[in-house]
């Protein structure tokens, strides 16, 4: 009889807990978690009690999630261009000094309505530069090939803390009163200081100057408009999140007024919700080792339009109970789904970046989607407006299933270094501009067509890593001479271009070079603007 090792028994969804810094940070991760759900609970109660008007108690979680929605991108830039483990770190400690200090000035009692959306604002800004390093972290941790169980559970850690971060803060708010839950909030973040404290990230080795936050910030969206598998990812999140928001929006309507329950019911569906969202994180990773992810969101989202029907027509909790547990189930299927093939359509360079437009998407999906389902509800009632979402939903599928997310697992995104970096002649600074390379190629004519396949592939890395201009040139008096041509900012924007370079992209531009037939490799020219020499005379 074999004896089962650490390994063996870490295998499928729990393998990532075998390196140890992921399983440190997501312990630590939980705790943290923990307290934030606390300290939502207890902001929410003790608006409650400082201003009756529903306004200012809504304003609570407007100044929790706008941040996230406001400041995701502008984060994520930051989160590409310095020490990510330094960059975490700083906001753990931001959030750490806003919640002991909100959990002062409410045991002294001198916290007021202005005061809690003040702090809770600021609260929001931590965890908005927070999410995008978080996520862009985790491919640093595990195997490439664990990455979806990684993000399963991080999600089921997420859920653990949502089921149990309430009911304590409910047990402290009542004895304690709310600033204990936000001074204990704020205790909870040094969990993660620690955890990130002992991590020992490898330092960048890049030569080049780090990015400016405006320039990291265009060179993102820049990619995303040029990076069809990012595209694809966010897509078919928005397809999603606008209509499964509506079973999210509407759930407190559902209990008070379908199921004319209390608040106690309304605990019980969170929590069939998070025990279902932990099932299907468990059993995810042997689904995907079996079926495409294209084929899992699609399944999930159907399973979640069966769940928004049963939970808009359920006549008793039991039922709507169960709904719930599926709905939990589909929800973390599709996320995860899509939050992996985020991370997968990424390189390290624009991953926080690329993760903060996925978080954008949610959160603006679930947003709007929340707002609209709200009103639709007002319009024709609750069941009607559920059974429009799952309608909705069903189309969404066909709608965005043209957007493959599940094609791009294989390539490596790892950096070539293949691609030989020039110096500039002396005189000439790094931050001239702009730039002009041209590449000469010798094609047979005959199979013009086969290489401007692949020269289109081209375009799209040239442009996703940094060209304003790209365009391919034939020459109307040598039949067999064509010239690809594009153009960057400056010099040290190339050198950067450079260091993008991926294997993937190396692939490519060898299946270019299969069709030159030149005895060497294409020629290559780089041109720089003299404007200032110019302009001198």
């Amino acid at each position: 009889m074999n004896v089962p090792t650490r390994n063996s028994i870490l295998s499928g969804p729990w393998a990532p807990l075998n390196h140890s810094v992921f399983r440190m940070l997501w312990i630590a991760s939980i705790v943290s978690n923990i307290g934030s759900w606390m300290h939502e609970v207890g902001a929410g109660w003790l608006m409650t009690s400082l201003a009756s008007s529903p306004l200012m108690v809504a304003l609570v979680q407007a100044a929790t999630t706008a941040p996230v929605f406001l400041l995701a991108l502008p984060s994520g830039a930051l989160a590409d261009i310095v020490d990510r483990r330094r960059y975490l770190i700083t906001s753990q400690v931001w959030m750490m000094v806003i919640a002991g200090t909100l959990g002062a000035l409410t045991l002294w009692g001198v916290t007021t309505a202005p005061i809690l959306l003040i702090f809770t604002f600021a609260l929001g800004i931590g965890t908005a530069m927070m999410m995008p390093a978080w996520g862009a972290m985790t491919p640093e941790l595990v195997e490439r090939s664990e990455l979806h169980a990684a993000i399963g559970l991080n999600t089921i850690g997420m859920n653990v803390s949502r089921s149990v971060g309430p009911a304590l803060a409910g047990l402290i708010v009542a004895t304690a009163g709310p600033g204990m839950v936000f001074i204990l909030n704020a205790i909870s973040f040094l969990a993660v200081i620690a955890a990130l404290k002992k991590w020992q990230r490898p330092p960048n080795l890049s030569d080049l100057p780090a990015e400016r936050v405006i320039g990291a910030i265009r060179s993102g969206l820049r990619y995303a408009r040029h990076s069809p598998d990012l595209q694809a990812v966010l897509i078919r999140g928005a397809g999603f999140f606008i209509f499964a928001s509506a079973s999210w929006a509407l759930l407190p309507l559902i209990v008070r007024q379908e199921l004319n329950s209390g608040p106690g019911t309304y605990g019980l569906f969170l929590a069939s919700l998070g025990v279902g969202a932990i099932a299907g994180a468990l059993v995810l990773p042997h689904i995907h080792a079996r079926i495409s992810r294209d084929k899992i969101v699609a399944g999930a989202t159907g399973l979640y339009t069966i769940a928004m029907l049963a939970l808009a027509h359920s006549v008793n909790v039991y039922t709507a109970g169960a709904a719930m547990v599926i709905i939990g189930v589909a929800w973390i299927s599709v996320v995860s789904s899509l939050m992996t093939s985020a991370q997968t359509a990424l390189p390290s360079w624009v991953r926080a970046r690329g993760l903060a437009l996925f978080w954008v998407v949610f959160m603006g999906g679930m947003a709007m989607g929340s707002a609209l389902w709200g009103q639709v509800a007002t319009l024709v009632g609750i069941p009607d407006a559920l059974t429009a979402a799952a309608i909705g939903a069903v189309f969404s599928i066909a709608a965005t299933w043209r957007f493959q997310i599940g094609q791009h697992d294989v390539a490596d995104l790892s950096p070539s270094m293949s691609w030989p970096t020039l110096m500039l002649a002396d005189g000439i600074e790094c931050d001239r501009g702009p730039v002009m390379v041209t590449v000469e190629y010798q094609i047979d004519p005959e199979k013009v067509r086969g290489f401007i396949k692949f020269m289109n592939q081209m375009r799209r890395i040239r442009r996703r890593d940094g060209a304003f201009m790209w365009d391919l040139f034939k020459d109307i008096e040598y039949k067999d001479r064509m010239v690809e041509c594009f153009m960057v900012e400056s010099w040290l924007e190339h050198l950067r271009q450079h260091e993008r370079f991926t294997v993937a992209d190396r692939d490519v531009i060898e299946k270019v070079r299969a069709f030159h037939l030149g005895s060497g490799l294409p020629k290559v020219t780089h041109l720089v603007a003299m404007r200032k020499s110019l302009s001198m005379k």
